[in-house]
This record gives structure tokens, sequence and C-alpha cells, in this order.
């Protein structure tokens, strides 16, 4: 019998997350090894502006699964409106971001803790929603996106972002091949509940799609210590006990069967625009 996937198990996302310090080592690996595709904050503001009718008067902007606030802080500091919203379930996460803006100069970025099914807004209140890389955290995703239909305000925009289902496959015939997990490719992907594939239809049930933007990002590890700090963060695989979390004991592993080299491994980024659907009441 299967794992369950450990993106839809609540336990084991208390564990991803729990702590800041795992979640920004596995960014800054991946993009340390990030060789092609442009920052998704930078594309997200982009595609705001482009779409909506008042890019530079907005209101509330709602950042969904904000994280460390990245995203968040690059909102406020190019859009410029008068207040963002980052959101989160993970306290630790957030109190990494109010660390964050603390450094911007009159910030107007709030971050307040709560579930994406049942957002602490008043319905119409948002100018603009964002929901990037936090979808697939969802068995209910199209609950999270009535959830964004309903805090829209009229005229406004949703801009949603996941990963290809086949992202870092690569990696599975790595891992595999140093006997870390004989059946890496064989375990579900981590964004089967939201990907590129279906992002679009999913955002059709409550709102109404106008653009979709696919891009490719690619990665290139250095060698097996780059590629172990990855792997001590990324919990697809049913790993040795001692081995998760563990970037030294992962990296020797690999040596000790394979021959160090890089690694390049890719993912499909989708950007999925929408607005209220109209005559629907919010």
């Amino acid at each position: 019998m299967n794992e369950p996937n450990p993106f839809l198990d609540p336990a084991r996302q208390r564990e991803l997350y729990g702590h800041a310090s795992r979640l920004a080592g596995r960014t800054s690996t991946l993009m340390r090894a990030k060789t092609f595709g442009r920052p998704v904050p930078e594309t997200i503001v982009t595609l705001v502006q482009t779409h909506h009718p008042r890019p530079d008067r907005l209101g509330v902007v709602l950042d969904i699964g904000c994280g460390r606030g990245t995203s968040s802080l690059v909102i406020a500091e190019q859009l410029r409106p008068q207040r963002v919203v980052g959101l989160d379930a993970a306290s630790s996460l957030l109190a990494q971001a109010r660390e964050r803006a603390k450094e911007l100069p009159d910030s107007t970025v709030d971050f307040l803790e709560g579930d994406f099914h049942d957002l602490p807004l008043p319905a119409g209140s948002s100018d603009v929603v964002v929901a990037a890389f936090c979808l697939y955290h969802s068995p209910r995703p199209e609950d999270v996106v009535a959830q964004i239909a309903r805090v829209l305000a009229p005229g406004g925009l949703a801009v949603l972002v996941t990963k290809g289902v086949d992202s870092y496959q690569e990696m599975d015939q790595l891992v595999a091949s140093a006997g870390l997990d004989p059946r890496a490719a064989q375990h579900e992907s981590l964004y089967t509940s939201v990907h590129s594939g279906n992002l679009a239809d999913l955002a059709s049930s409550s709102l109404d799609v106008i653009a979709v933007l696919d891009e490719e990002h690619v990665f290139t590890f250095e060698g097996h210590d780059h590629t172990a700090q990855y792997l001590a963060t990324n919990p697809k695989y049913d790993l040795a006990p001692g081995l998760y979390g563990n970037p030294g004991a992962l990296a020797a592993t690999l040596h000790e069967f394979l021959p160090d080299q890089p690694l390049t491994t890719r993912s499909r980024i989708t950007f999925v625009v929408a607005q209220p659907i109209e005559g629907r009441p919010a």
C-alpha cells in the first residue's frame, strides 16, 4: 500500500513547514541550482500589471500560502497596493515573514495565520488574490478556489501558480540508481492534487480564466553535495532512517555508489489568471 502523499498529509505538512529553516534551506538550494526561468514573484507582478484594469491603484492584495513572505514583499515593493495580506497555516513561516517585512520602509504588509479553505477576509474585499505553490497542499482545492472567488472584488484578479506533475523527475533516477529508494520513480507526484495539467480546469470551477502561461524552469545541481542538500528536504522518497534531513549522509551515499557529476532537472511552472464570473454574487 502506498504511503499518503506528503503534501496532502497534515502530519507531514507540520513536519515540512514547522521550522522556517527547512523551507529556507530547500528554497535557497533550489534557487542556487536554477539556470533558466524568470523569478516567479516578478512574473506574478507582470501578470497583474498586464491583466488588472487598474494595477496602479490596488487596494488589498491577498497572498495565500505566503510562506516566508517572498512574494508578498515583492508585490508590496513593485505594485505598491494599499495593503498586502499574507496568509499561511504555518506560524513559524509567518514569524520569519514578519521579520523580513521590517526591512520595508513604511511597510503595508500584514501576515495572518489561517486556513485557505476558510479565508478570514470579507467577501469582495481583495483586488488581487495570489495562490502560488500552495493549492497542491489541499485535498479539496476546488473549495479553496471558491473561497478565492468569494473574496475577490468586482473587477479583481486571481493569479494561481503550480508545477507540472512530472517536475524534477530526473531526480527519481538518481535516487533509485544510488539505492536510496529503489522505488523512487513509482511514488505519486507531490503535485498530484493541483498541477499544470488541471489548474485551468480547477480555476474554472468558480472563476473565469482569461490567461494561461506555461514556463519551463531548469535547475542544474553542481554535484552530489549540492543535490543532497535538496534531497534532504524532499519528502517524496522513502529514505533509510537517519538520511532525511541529513545532507551529509545523503551525499556520502551518492558519492559511494555513483560518479560525482552535475544533475539537470526541470519543472514546468503554470500561471493561471482569472477573474470573478460576471453576474455571480460574491
